[in-house]
């Protein structure tokens, strides 16, 4: 009995010690800084960034042509200001109802069946002389399944580039969609005037046709995550004591009590999508750790980026309707200046370090407002606040780290569409604001909001909160047994996150995650 204490207790002893040496490890590996010169020297983060920026460029110029081609039509304003954002307010039913599908469907095939739709919706616009109701049920339907292929670009990135490589290269998307869309309103209206909005939507039929050739001819032809996390757990066994889940002992469908289906291929068995998305999307705002950085995410971005929709009557109002195009243009730049300047001068470890002070700075300088500036007073205000949004880059490695590999696309997706409906709200709400005090106050008001928000969130982005999600989603979720509910858990006080995203099923120091465990460097090009 003596001797089989004393290994039970040298097991554990060496089963800490690994744990501690597996952390060590992974946040050494994060901490190592990055170059944006090493993220190009990727040939896949190359073709990302290609097929971005036209897929940036063809969407701005599309919405700007169906508006203008709509107001040609019917002479309506309302209906044209529809038209622009009519392809956006469906991504919200998309991002609640079919997420879990990025994570099912190889990634690359998703990417180019997103620009093909969107190449068969500009041709139809472009070409058909449809009625009005007609063709914006077109754009609203095409809009739906958006979410989906924004997920699985934004989860391929992690596959591409690794560790600090990969917050780079999100600074990149970032700036380039800021750049991107001011070029595409420029480019929009000078086609607009010299082709018509018959001919600019044929011409975004071709830039998004371009990107599906890049995607396809550029990627790797990825299996699903869902495939990858099943392949890389193995049959899941009896239950046991011991082991992390997601490990070679980890609960299986078994422990359920209901009998286990197949697919025709003979693996696991997969839920509807639209249950699977929203049990998933129900886990992840569960977690303490994701919800905390979702929120941050969410909520501040919400009151500053909502302010800027009050930019125009503010600026109208003062007799300068001319500066408004300025303000809104030096916001764009001053976004695109802050994510280059934190992503190429602030180690890993300092971006955290500048998370709370950036995202103040989004509200603080719209205090400024209250001085009621004039064009260029504005626009320097504008800038500075929008140079904020680069708090996001200290955010992007927590919150990779903190979602399993295996509902990655979803998470990503989640984000995303969150992010857009929060965006809504808060011009929604800050314009509410200004039909009862002057356009300049809201503004200064949307900032001492912003500034509440980060002080109330200050938490969540300063530290990693530890997580309560199991690590085998999206097949065995929180809610189908008891005791697996998120706050209600037993064993591992790290938590399932914690612990099946830093070990493998060895207990050693997982590989970056990627195809069959392995990712390209962010020094070498991809294979």
């Amino acid at each position: 009995m003596t001797e089989a204490a004393n290994q039970s207790v040298s097991q554990a002893a060496n089963e800490t010690a690994n744990e501690t040496a597996n952390e060590t490890a992974n946040r050494a590996a994060h901490q190592e800084r990055s170059t944006f010169r090493a993220c190009f020297g990727v040939a896949e983060f190359r073709v990302l960034f290609g097929s971005q920026l036209l897929l940036v460029l063809g969407d701005t110029v599309k919405m700007l042509a169906f508006s203008v081609l709509v107001y040609a039509r019917t002479g309506s304003p309302g209906l044209a200001a529809l038209a622009y954002m009519i392809g956006f307010l469906p991504q919200v039913a998309g991002g609640m109802l079919l997420l879990s599908l990025a994570d099912r469907w190889r990634p690359r095939a998703l990417m180019v069946a997103g620009d093909l739709l969107r190449v068969a919706t500009c041709l139809v616009l472009s070409v058909g002389d449809l009625p009005i109701a007609v063709m914006l049920a077109l754009v609203f339907a095409a809009g739906v399944p958006t979410p989906l292929f924004s997920a699985a670009r934004a989860a391929v990135l992690p596959d591409v580039l690794a560790g600090d490589a990969y917050v780079l290269g999100r600074a990149v998307f970032t700036t380039t969609s800021a750049g991107a869309q001011v070029a595409g309103l420029a480019v929009g209206g000078g086609l607009l005037a010299v082709t018509g909005a018959h001919r600019a939507l044929l011409i975004t039929a071709a830039l998004s046709l371009g990107s599906a050739a890049l995607t396809r001819w550029g990627l790797r032809d990825r299996p699903a995550r869902s495939a990858r996390a099943a392949g890389a757990g193995g049959p899941a066994g009896p239950a046991g004591p011991a082991g992390p889940r997601g490990s070679a002992g980890a609960a299986g469908p078994a422990r359920t009590g209901r009998p286990a289906r197949r697919d025709r291929a003979g693996s696991a068995p997969q839920a509807g999508a639209v249950r699977t998305t929203l049990r998933v999307n129900r886990a992840l705002l569960a977690d303490r750790a994701v919800r905390g950085l979702l929120l941050a995410g969410w909520l501040p971005p919400m009151l500053s980026v909502g302010a800027e929709a009050v930019y125009v009557p503010y600026l109208t109002g003062e007799g300068s309707a001319w500066g408004a195009g300025v303000v809104l243009a030096a916001a764009a730049a001053g976004m695109g200046v802050g994510e280059f300047a934190v992503g190429r001068f602030a180690p890993p470890a300092v971006r955290e370090r500048l998370t709370v002070p950036l995202a103040l700075l989004l509200g603080a300088p719209l205090l400024g407002f209250a001085a009621r500036p004039g064009v260029a007073g504005a626009a320097a205000l504008a800038a500075l606040a929008a140079a904020g949004l680069a708090y996001n880059l200290g955010l992007q490695q927590r919150f990779l780290d903190a979602v399993p590999e295996s509902v990655r696309g979803q998470a990503f997706g989640l984000q995303t569409s969150g992010l857009m409906t929060a965006q809504a709200l808060g011009a929604a709400a800050v314009g509410a604001v200004a039909e009862l005090v002057p356009a300049h106050l809201a503004i200064a008001l949307s900032g001492c909001g912003v500034i509440a928000v980060v002080l109330a969130l200050r938490g969540d982005l300063r530290r990693d909160l530890p997580g309560d999600l199991p690590g085998d989603l999206p097949g065995d979720l929180p809610g189908d047994r008891p005791g697996d509910l998120p706050g209600d858990r037993q064993g591992d006080p790290r938590g399932a996150v914690g612990a099946d995203l830093r070990d493998g099923p060895s207990g050693r120091v997982s590989p970056p995650r990627g195809e069959e465990g392995a990712r390209p460097s962010p020094a070498e090009p991809a294979a």
